[in-house]
């Protein structure tokens, strides 16, 4: 079976990344498949239309023309509701959902019966998210760069280098999570020579942290009254957090936010799974931070959209593989033949196979296995 596969321009906030790159085009293409590409839409990840066209695509001149061309839709981030009408019924869909923070677009797929399939949840049998990785990396060594940034003093934080200078000390940055963000955080802020402690639930987590850091940085199992000291004592709290396919745990309270000192920085990496942060509310890279109790939000719902070009790399040379396969196969079957693709899949012919999701909504749930059946 061969899909049209369609590649719309982003349109969230200062979202410049695009869904395939050219050699994606090529890749597809030499598998018989027809790629429709929004004129301009890798454009801020620095791809012209020509080399699309040059690679088999064909460039279409706006969203509208892209979505009633394609069988498979192909994307970055969610739909937004301005996207929604675009969509046809039984339409296919493979991009970041997040939908565990987004009962709307939840409710939206169902209703309109799209067969979608979340980067965020396609897991191996290891248990890695081999979709989700690339841009984790990303974000947790962007969130270091803006947790500094936002520290100086025209940014409204503290006025404090991250790592200080000789007589004065280092800002302490506080890690939650000793994943994949976290761990990338932790690598930055050591190189610009904070004080760096990372919480982890997981022991092991942490026995393999602490070969990498080879002691640098302080690794602590938290409990509430540990955090809530850590937390106090910080320049900058990195929230790292995550339970793949759920909302993220609110695990630093109100009281703990405004226990740091005045100008000190809080960036929520999990924003998109609805933050780990109580007072955390999504913001834009237009207008990237809020205060809240005296302290600077950071709380941009897609930080590796700042790095189009090297985010886009990233995250396209993970994805095709996979789109190979849901191009060539649809949805539903690469699902079925598919272990890592069946748990990714959201969505199928109105039914909501997420279970996570189900939950945090309040919805009905049909497991993956008997909707594909």
């Amino acid at each position: 079976m061969a899909l049209v596969v369609g590649v719309p321009t982003e349109i969230k906030d200062n979202e410049n990344r695009v869904a395939m790159q050219p050699d994606g085009v090529a890749e597809l293409a030499h598998h018989g498949h027809r790629v429709v590409v929004q004129a301009g839409a890798g454009a801020g990840s620095r791809f012209d239309d020509e080399v699309y066209a040059a690679a088999g695509a064909e460039i279409l001149p706006d969203a509208d023309a892209v979505f009633a061309a394609a069988d498979l839709i192909v994307k970055v981030k969610e739909p937004v509701e301005a996207e929604y009408h675009r969509f046809r019924e039984g339409q296919q869909l493979f991009t970041y959902l997040h939908l565990a923070a987004d009962p709307q677009l939840t409710r939206f797929l169902m209703d309109r019966r799209i067969d979608a399939i979340a980067y965020e949840t396609v897991q191996t049998a290891d248990g890695k998210l081999p979709l989700l990785t690339p841009m984790s990396e990303v974000a947790g060594r962007l969130a270091v760069q803006a947790a500094a940034h936002h520290l100086e003093s025209p940014a409204g934080g503290a006025g404090l280098l991250l790592g200080g200078v000789p007589g004065t000390p280092a800002a302490k940055v506080t890690i939650i999570g000793g994943g994949v963000a976290g761990t990338e955080a932790a690598k930055i802020a050591l190189g610009m020579r904070a004080i760096v402690r990372v919480f982890d639930t997981n022991p092991a987590r942490l026995a393999y942290l602490s070969d990498i850091f080879e002691g640098r940085a302080d690794l602590v199992v938290p409990n509430r009254a540990r955090l809530a000291d850590y937390v106090a004592d910080s320049d900058v709290v990195i929230g790292a957090v995550l339970v793949p396919g759920t909302k993220a745990p609110k695990l630093l309270t109100r009281e703990m936010v405004a226990s740091m000192r005045p100008g000190s920085v809080v960036v929520d990496i999990a924003i998109d799974q609805g933050g780990c942060f109580e007072t955390s509310r999504p913001t834009t890279h237009s207008h990237p931070t809020f205060v809240e109790e005296g302290v600077v939000h950071y709380c941009v719902a897609n930080i590796p959209g700042a790095v189009a070009r090297t985010s886009t790399l990233a995250l396209t040379s993970a994805t095709l593989p996979y789109l190979v396969t849901v191009a060539g196969r649809g949805v539903a079957e690469a699902a079925r033949t598919s272990p890592p693709l069946a748990a990714g899949l959201s969505t199928l012919a109105g039914r909501l196979t997420s279970e996570p999701v189900a939950a945090a909504h309040d919805l009905p749930y049909t497991p993956a296995a008997e909707a594909l059946a």
